[in-house]
């Protein structure tokens, strides 16, 4: 798969929903074959976390042998400063990255969680591969916002991912109004993710902020045993309901 060729390709590896979390699940259990494979098989990565880059790429080889063990896979992080700003805006050049695959050599990109590119830095990387004539290959895995929105009961058919929301509680108030208008305007489903820690006032938020008869949908611990997807009006949620720990990823979606 990785012996060098005229031009190598960009693989978009997803990796497990469970970066960060007490359990995880058997990488088996959510990444095909197919993409196991391929992930045993390429030494060249771009990524977020080199740190957690081998953490998954440990859990591969326990499936399928790696083509080179850990201490010789190459692995780049992307700049910290891309993380911050998100890279599909803040004009970074990813085709130094690139190099190896001018050479011949497959190269993946790699998030902490999900798939890179969505929710996730990579996109510049992606970009630059376009820009360099490269095949850009996404592999089949699991992305937390279309699960959480498919397991919603609001509109799949009309939605927008809003990044991270402010951290301020009067910002952040304000701009759950904006997105609770835009919802019950257009129907519209708005969905958005959250650091752990902060799960609990963004909770708090939500019910201090939207109205009673907006759809609060939340999803954690995707693709875990212990998942929990609920789906209730906000004045539902007001009745006691319990929200997401302060360690599980969560993603939130509201809509009429």
């Amino acid at each position: 798969m990785n012996a060098p060729t005229s031009q190598g390709r960009l693989f978009l590896v997803p990796t497990p929903l469970d970066f960060g979390c007490a359990e995880q699940a058997p990488v088996s259990d959510v990444l095909p074959v197919s993409t196991l494979a391929i992930a045993a098989s390429l030494q060249h990565w771009v990524c977020e976390n080199a740190k957690s880059t081998r953490a998954f790429l440990k859990r591969v080889g326990e499936s399928h042998p790696l083509v080179a063990p850990l201490a010789e896979q190459q692995i780049t992080e992307l700049p910290r400063h891309v993380h911050k700003k998100g890279d599909h805006q803040s004009g970074f050049d990813g085709k130094p990255l690139l190099a190896a695959a001018l050479k011949g050599h497959d190269i993946g990109l790699i998030s902490e969680a999900g798939m890179p590119a969505v929710a996730d830095p990579g996109s510049s990387v992606v970009r630059a591969a376009h820009d360099l004539g490269l095949t850009v290959i996404p592999l089949v895995g699991p992305v937390s916002l279309l699960l959480a929105l498919a397991a919603s009961g609001l509109n799949g058919q009309n939605f927008a991912f809003v990044g991270y929301l402010p951290q301020d509680a009067g910002e952040r108030s304000a701009r759950l109004k904006q997105l609770e208008s835009l919802a019950h305007k257009t129907g519209q489903t708005q969905l958005w993710i959250e650091t752990p820690y902060r799960n609990a006032a963004m909770l708090s938020g939500l019910l201090q902020s939207l109205q009673g008869s907006t759809r609060l949908a939340i999803a954690s611990g995707l693709t875990l045993p212990s998942a929990r997807i609920q789906s209730h009006t906000v004045a539902q949620w007001k009745k006691g309901l319990q929200g997401p720990d302060g360690h599980t990823p969560a993603v939130y979606a509201i809509g009429p």
